[in-house]
């Protein structure tokens, strides 16, 4: 007879790097990570250079970087650069959201954690502030395939700031913040009165709500502390002039990408890094150079929306 073995314990699965441990302890601010960029998002060796020059963002706006990855049936909170490196260059990773975490776990395998799995991660290590790309959400016809990003219920009950530069523009980005509002999650852009999309500055949509300081958002998340079960808080940055591909530009890379992804019978989770290649493809390049001066531009804010918590 097989005798029953408790799962282990959440602390016995999360591992922190120095840096991290040491700055829980000493209550510094600390802004979470995640690893698709690195295994999903670009080649090796440019995700390794990104990922350490976005660590070094966060740094240099007073927060400590906390990279989050499952290796070796362990969550780690923070990553070394031999851990880095060797998440880089690992083959068969898995991209890890709610529904893949404890697989990932309980086999063995690497995982690259999404938003979704970033949040749940974080939350569990004690970590409130969140910096990535873009979120997931609901994607077009989705009416007919339900295709609708873990992301969503993720910022719905996991209470977790997620600074991002709005939603993925090839997303139906209407819908997702139907969906985001249905879930009581708060919507707001820095500086602008006008919801980001991603690479453009600009969606055509008025942004829900607006903050201009990274401290008037270290009051309302320390408001929103006073409720249990309050879920998280979108922020929506805009991607910086300099760097941004105009939203009317990107439609039609949008449209053509998309279209692509359908005619080759694309679906599930293989859609966004599908579609999000093609678009690498037609826009020559220029898609990963808004993309990493987007996330970067968000790591500074989230820094400083960390430093605003402490």
């Amino acid at each position: 007879m097989t005798s029953y073995a408790p799962a282990a314990a959440l602390k016995d699965i999360i591992v922190y790097n120095d840096e991290v441990r040491d700055a829980l302890v000493a209550n510094r601010p600390l802004v979470t990570l995640e690893s698709t960029i690195i295994t999903h998002g670009m080649p090796f060796p440019k995700n390794v250079e990104t990922a350490r020059q976005v660590e070094a963002d966060i740094r240099e706006n007073g927060a400590v970087p906390a990279t989050i990855a499952i290796m070796d049936g362990k969550i780690h909170i923070g990553l070394s650069d031999a851990d880095l490196d060797r998440l880089a260059q690992a083959e068969d990773v898995m991209k890890c959201s709610r529904a893949d975490l404890t697989f990932a776990l309980a086999t063995g395998r690497f995982g690259a954690t999404t938003v979704a799995a970033t949040m749940m991660a974080a939350h569990a290590a004690g970590i409130k502030v969140f910096a990535t790309g873009g979120i997931g959400g609901v994607h077009k016809g989705a009416e007919e395939s339900f295709d609708v990003s873990a992301d969503l219920d993720e910022l719905g009950r996991t209470p977790v700031c997620v600074v991002s530069a709005g939603a993925k523009a090839l997303l139906d980005i209407p819908k997702t913040l139907e969906v985001l509002e249905t879930k009581g999650v708060p919507v707001i852009a820095y500086d602008t009165d006008e919801l980001p999309a991603f690479w453009s500055r600009k969606s055509g949509l008025p942004a829900p709500y607006r903050l201009n300081t990274p401290a008037e958002f270290g009051v309302l998340l320390k408001m929103r502390e006073n409720f249990a079960d309050h879920g998280g808080v979108l922020v929506a940055n805009p991607v910086p002039e300099a760097d941004e591909i105009p939203r009317e530009e990107m439609a039609g890379y949008i449209d053509a990408a998309i279209k692509t992804a359908s005619d080759q019978n694309v679906t599930g989770k293989d859609v966004t890094p599908f579609v999000l290649g093609n678009i690498l493809e037609l826009t020559s390049g220029r898609s990963l150079d808004t993309n990493i001066a987007l996330v970067r531009n968000n790591a500074r804010l989230a820094a400083k929306i960390a430093a605003a918590l402490v």
